[in-house]
């Protein structure tokens, strides 16, 4: 029979408890000092013009990511760093809850370094503190709930379910996708001898403090028909459209994980599943991964899975360790180490914006789509701006801002008023059911459109100008849709077009 993990001593080293935070500290440090460069990604921004039209939901996400950025705007208002803030708290608080994770599962010095340095240097812990997207915030909710239900099982205390359904309920305000991990835990438990906690009355106050959390945002997707399960499922059949479900095991080598920590979170979920009493663990791993891999999921989403994995392979790591002799045990550290130092730097060298200019930008810049897309918002309100001063004085007056996308949309209604812009007029995601303004414009500024959709929607098109950044960064708004159009109204009145304008993105 297989040896369990050792349990955590009662008495915690203050040492530990210093080191995890010193490592999250300086993981925070390095994004404070970065996040300030370049500018922020399309969905940044569409979170950002949410959070100025705060509602119990949204059309694309559940209210909690825009509630935080709308408080950081009242703090520091437009600001990168700032607007990030909370961003790189959640990860910084993932990383010791990971440690922690190791400490209770047995996990000496050790163990929970090498756990807290696998989910630090991986990519997308990386990517979820240099942007505020709602991943940022879904990624720390997996990490508890999965420290919550090791606390409960080595404790035997079931009162831990009400701390589970606390943050389950936190999830679910944040990210709908919580819910296949959510399956995982419950199908966890009933595969294994932990059933018997699932018929404590704290499991059900735990559910129903989820419930209760989760209901004011079930309450507005009634209202709305249920929108974001229409807007999910038109996003899923895009995305399989276009082949971004591709690749889903691969990424989980090389974007959720890399493959220098693969032995650890291979062994970590061995290793749960040989445990008895932490089983549950291996189970809310692999039900979430089926359910992503055959329901075509993309492959980040089980990026917040790998914590708890990394935790138990980090703990068995080192009881194995201390088989060796003193010089295999400083050989195989040696060697993992430098591995695992050398992936990390090579994902922070993509991953992050070290560098205002010179060949780390440019590599960083080839390598990352999602910095692309932080690059040219400036250039375009201004190109926006002097087509507005250009136009005659009876437009300018009654002149409106059409955008295709959020991130245009988001741009023009955040950054836009340095120009002088007025407010954008999108149908995309929750910016539709704002609707357009009253009275409607007579002449529109149109972003994000071909000539042949600007022409088949708008009267009296000519084109204007065009999206370019200084840099010359080819990403969506310079590749898929650089022209800017003026036109007038809609070819159909400003209600019918509007009923038949929505669009997900």
């Amino acid at each position: 029979m297989a040896q369990e993990p050792m349990q955590a001593t009662e008495r915690r080293p203050r040492g530990d408890s210093l080191v995890l935070m010193g490592m999250a500290t300086a993981a925070a440090v390095v994004h404070l000092l970065s996040n300030q460069r370049y500018g922020f990604h399309r969905d940044e921004l569409q979170f950002l013009s949410d959070a100025r039209h705060l509602d119990w939901g949204f059309v694309a996400y559940p209210p909690l990511t825009p509630f935080l950025e709308r408080i950081l705007l009242g703090i520091f208002g437009v600001s990168l760093e700032g607007l990030r803030l909370f961003s790189v708290i959640a990860q910084a608080v993932a990383l010791v809850v990971t440690g922690l994770m190791a400490r209770e599962l047995g996990g000496g010095r050790l163990a929970q370094v090498t756990a807290v340095l696998c989910v630090a240097l991986a990519p997308l812990p990386l990517f979820n503190g240099t942007e505020f997207q709602y991943t940022s915030f879904d990624f720390l909710w997996w990490v508890l709930i999965a420290y919550f239900v090791i606390r409960l099982l080595r404790s035997e205390n079931p009162r831990w379910w009400l701390a589970v359904g606390a943050v389950a309920g936190v999830g679910l305000m944040t990210k709908y996708a919580i819910v296949f991990y959510l399956a995982g835990v419950l199908g966890g438990f009933l595969l294994t001898s932990a059933r018997r906690y699932l018929a404590s009355w704290y499991f059900l106050a735990g559910a129903g403090l989820a419930l209760l959390i989760f209901l004011p945002n079930l309450v507005w997707l009634a209202h709305h028909d249920f929108i974001s399960y229409t807007f999910l499922k038109s996003i899923h059949a895009r995305d399989v459209a276009e082949g971004r479900a591709l690749g889903f095991l691969r990424g989980q080598f090389w974007l959720c994980t890399d493959l220098a920590s693969a032995p650890v979170w291979i062994g970590g979920l061995v290793a749960y599943f040989v445990s008895r009493r932490y089983r549950t663990l291996g189970w809310m791993y692999a039900i979430p991964l089926a359910l992503f891999f055959f329901g075509k999921g993309r492959h980040y989403y089980m990026a917040a899975a790998y914590p708890m994995l990394m935790a138990m392979g980090a703990v068995a790591g080192e009881r194995w360790m201390g088989w060796l002799s003193r010089g295999w045990r400083w050989a195989v550290e040696g060697v993992f180490f430098t591995a695992l130092t050398a992936c990390g730097l090579l994902m922070a060298a993509i991953i992050l914006p070290l560098a205002p200019s010179g060949p780390l930008m440019r590599f960083a810049l080839k390598n990352n789509g999602d910095l692309r897309e932080e690059i040219g918002w400036e250039e375009m309100l201004g190109t926006v701006a002097a087509i507005r001063d250009s136009l005659p004085a009876d437009q300018r007056e009654n002149v409106g801002i059409f955008v295709g996308n959020y991130g245009e949309g988001g741009a023009v209604e955040i950054l836009g008023p340095a120009y002088g812009l007025p407010a954008p007029i999108s149908r995309t995601n929750s910016a539709w059911l704002r609707g357009y303004p009253e009275p409607p414009p007579t002449t529109l500024i149109v972003l994000g459109y071909s000539q042949e959709g600007a022409g088949a929607n708008f009267t009296g098109c000519r084109l204007a100008g065009h999206v370019t950044n200084a840099l010359g960064v080819e990403n969506e708004e310079s590749r898929d849709h650089p022209d800017i159009f003026v036109c007038g109204p809609p070819r159909l009145p400003w209600p019918e077009f509007w009923k038949h304008a929505r669009n997900f993105g």
